[in-house]
């Protein structure tokens, strides 16, 4: 269906800010030359998974972007690291949808059958996703940067895509309640204004976009750990899962990552990494090879710094509001959950997928109203507190005190998830999400095109 003349037409009306930071705003959009605005019709700022996902989708429906990104390195470098990187089936599913799981998967990947809990060495519980229907029925340990690289190429090998890396977004432009815009300041100062008729905020948990708006995060302690990170080295030593093993006072998570790795998440006290850091290495060096034995080896010959391993502060949030006229937030940018349960790259997939139509709606409609967009949270919002109750359950189930009674109540749980239908249906919503969105490939319009050949 071709656009209507309107549609292709953003709005022009900016010249007052939208936020905090609108005197900065004003004085932008009168030095910027001519040759630094760029006309679209949706601005997307960050280029993760979100982001990316989006990008392409309304791209493949004959919609204009921009895709500002803070970032100016190449997403596929070996020296990018990223934390999230298992994918759920339905993160799964959706990147297929769109045709770039398979190139992605082929850069490096590790396929895991399901999670474990284990104490002391003794299996506890056993969620094994093979019980879930082909193709998805595992879970998959893909390196985010091959993830963002196929779907940033897919972008870029279509009409209406254009992109800006190195560049901060410093300010929203629009007047009377409506974002029209973004500007944004790259590479030696340059400033760039972005018009648009939807502003697409994708840029994480600590988005600026979201600062901008005034909106506030909405965060919440709902957890009561934080998570160190670090990789390690560990050719033949693939365990195929990803395994909690309880440790006293804490508990590890370790998977299998891409190339012969083994990515581990120590669980640490909400805010008590400062007191285990004043300790030293050679007392963190101790207490991991003691929760994990197995590979205390490994431990030895690769953690011999506090900067081998980093941070993660746990937290859950909620975005006071996702619309206003003419701009979105979606990803961790409108909700932010922990890391148990592998959900935070399928929610950020799963979002792009359900905003897609609600945007192709509303640009073809000549509406980006608060009103229009406010589909995208009637339909996600639902699924995001259900994700944050989960975690909350989870997090008592797997890092919680142990004892004879609680060892009780985890080997009933055990059995109900391990030998029951209702374990399988349980295993799904962790798999898939609560009512997981559709990609609207009937909405595509323009094709891809054919792949090179070597």
């Amino acid at each position: 269906m071709p656009w209507p003349p309107s549609a292709r037409r953003p709005d022009h009306r900016a010249g007052d800010a939208v936020g905090a930071d609108a005197a900065r705003t004003t004085d932008a959009e009168d030095t910027v030359d001519a040759d630094d605005t760029v006309d679209t019709d949706v601005a997307v700022v960050g280029a993760g998974p979100a982001g990316l996902a989006l990008s392409l989708m309304l791209l493949r429906s004959g919609v204009r972007v921009a895709l500002v990104e803070k970032s100016s390195g190449d997403p596929a470098s070996a020296g990018r690291d990223f934390h999230g990187e298992v994918l759920q089936p339905g993160g799964q599913r959706v990147l297929d949808r769109l045709g770039v799981l398979s190139p992605a998967r082929a850069r490096g990947a590790r396929r895991l059958a399901g999670f474990r809990l284990l104490d002391r060495g003794r299996v506890l519980l056993d969620v094994d996703y093979g019980r879930l229907p082909g193709p998805y029925d595992h879970l998959l340990a893909l390196p985010q940067r091959h993830l963002l690289a196929e779907l940033l190429a897919a972008c870029r090998a279509l009409p209406g895509f254009r992109h800006l890396p190195g560049h901060r977004v410093s300010a929203l432009t629009g007047g009377h309640g409506r974002c029209t815009g973004v500007v944004a300041t790259g590479p030696g100062g340059r400033r760039v204004t972005v018009r648009a008729r939807v502003v697409a905020g994708a840029d994480g948990r600590y988005s600026k976009t979201r600062a901008l708006a005034g909106i506030g995060a909405g965060r919440t302690e709902a957890f009561d750990q934080d998570v160190v990170w670090f990789s390690l080295p560990a050719p033949g030593r693939a365990t195929g899962t990803v395994a909690v093993h309880r440790a006293p006072g804490s508990a590890v998570l370790v998977h299998d990552t891409h190339p012969d790795r083994l990515r581990v998440g120590w669980t640490l006290p909400h805010r008590g990494w400062p007191a285990v850091a004043a300790r030293g290495v050679e007392a963190v060096r101790a207490e991991l090879t003691a929760a994990l034995p197995q590979f205390a080896d490994l431990i030895r010959d690769h953690v011999r710094a506090l900067d081998d391993l980093r941070l993660l502060d746990v937290f859950a949030a909620h975005a006071d509001t996702w619309v206003r006229d003419g701009l979105v937030l979606l990803g961790d940018a409108a909700h932010t959950h922990g890391p148990l349960g592998a959900q935070g790259v399928n929610l950020a997939l799963q979002d792009a997928a359900a905003l897609h139509p609600v945007l192709v709606d509303a640009l073809r409609a000549d509406d980006c109203s608060r009103g229009r967009l406010a589909a995208f949270p009637r339909l996600r919002g639902p699924a995001a507190e259900a994700v944050t109750r989960m975690q909350k359950v989870q997090a008592k189930a797997l890092l919680g005190a142990g004892g004879p009674a609680a060892d009780v109540l985890r080997s009933h749980a055990a059995r109900l998830v391990g030998r029951t239908p209702l374990g399988t249906r349980i295993t799904r919503r962790i798999a898939y999400g609560r009512t997981p969105p559709e990609v609207r490939t009937d909405l595509f319009t323009v094709r891809t095109p054919a792949p090179r050949r070597a």
